[in-house]
């Protein structure tokens, strides 16, 4: 069974940080590449951060890049995602994401797994 639980969400005013995690398990997670996805009320799933299997690559939205940065940690089998200088447009519920794969996909559109996600709020 593989499962991927999010945690770190919450509300902030603009011009702070959080830190999300997602912990995975029932997967190998030394080959997946990982994502995250946040998804605004009313507005359709959106890339967010992508992560190789070794962490060496990554990928940025241009909406987050300077600010979030994505992490892995394999010997954990987690995935960070911190997000710095937060804007009241990064409100969202986000949510991680496995390729089963362990390469960075060029389609943008998520891999097997998802998580139940976690809501971050930004005020302005």
């Amino acid at each position: 069974q593989v499962k991927l639980v999010e945690s770190g969400g919450g509300s902030v005013q603009a011009g702070e940080s959080l830190r999300l995690s997602c912990a995975a398990s029932g997967i190998p997670f030394t080959m997946t590449a990982m994502n995250w996805f946040r998804q605004a009320p009313g507005k359709e799933r959106e890339f967010v951060a992508a992560v190789s299997w070794s962490g060496h690559s990554v990928e940025y939205a241009d909406s987050v890049k300077g600010r979030f940065t994505i992490s892995r940690d394999n010997a954990k089998s987690t995935v960070d995602l911190q997000m710095n200088n937060l804007k009241s447009e990064d409100t969202a519920i986000y949510y991680c994401n496995a390729d089963r794969q362990p390469f960075i996909s060029g389609q943008k559109i998520g891999g097997d797994y998802w998580g139940q996600g976690t809501q971050v709020t930004v005020s302005s």
